[in-house]
């Protein structure tokens, strides 16, 4: 059964989550502060996180940025911020998506659901190749770990997709709007500019100079592509 990880220091939005979940088939657990819901997510095993943005205490993007750098898991936030830049923000602090309050709470379950088992997915896939290598980058398919010169660099769940997804169809430049079609769910809040975010930490984390990057080339005017040697 998957286990949630719920966020929210309103408790009878955290009560309405957690019915809708466990009548869909999906255990969760409740934490009503920042400092709280760290220390759950990382002592338990979770499948995902529900995050509120505004908790006392540590609030919600500093949080997010806190668990994306221990977890792969995905991180869902849920908010009343509606804000384009509220959301660049919570992108770039290593969220799967973002849903505004007030909320369907089917919705809320679908997308829950989808980002499970697309996670899932990718962490039990098998290929015939188990690691893709160009250079000093070295892609493990199976572990979905990344190495820069045998020295492994942390990536969150969406930029390994899209840096696993780049890897793999080598030499062919992609529009950020395919890109956001591709690897994030057509009802997703955000856009394409949330690529753009991700390229930049991604190139931070796998590039010597990433501001004159090796792998991933910005094709101006179209997208991105990634070079093979």
């Amino acid at each position: 059964m998957p286990n949630v990880l719920i966020i929210e220091d309103e408790s009878h939005i955290a009560e309405l989550e957690r019915d809708y979940l466990e009548a869909y088939g999906i255990q969760s657990d409740i934490a009503t502060t920042g400092e709280e819901g760290l220390r759950k997510a990382l002592t338990n095993g979770y499948d995902l996180i529900l995050l509120d943005l505004m908790l006392p205490g540590i609030n919600g993007f500093e949080l997010c940025k806190k668990l994306r750098s221990e977890v792969d898991i995905p991180i869902l936030i849920v908010t009343a911020k509606k804000e384009d830049i509220d959301k660049i923000r919570g992108f770039d602090r290593g969220a799967d998506d973002y849903i505004e309050k007030p909320f369907n709470p089917n919705e809320l379950v679908a997308r829950i659901k989808a980002h499970i088992a697309r996670y899932q997915r990718l962490i039990h896939k098998d290929g015939d190749a188990h690691a893709i290598k160009i250079g000093a980058l070295s892609i493990e398919t199976r572990s979905r770990r990344v190495f820069v010169n045998d020295v492994e660099r942390v990536l969150t769940a969406k930029e390994y997709e899209l840096l696993s997804f780049l890897a793999t169809h080598s030499n062919i430049v992609f529009s950020k709007e395919h890109l956001f079609e591709r690897l994030w769910s057509a009802d997703s809040i955000g856009d394409s500019s949330t690529i753009t975010v991700h390229i930049r930490k991604i190139r931070e984390k796998i590039e010597e100079d990433p501001s004159n990057p090796k792998y991933i080339e910005t094709v101006w005017g179209v997208g991105y592509r990634f070079r093979k040697e």
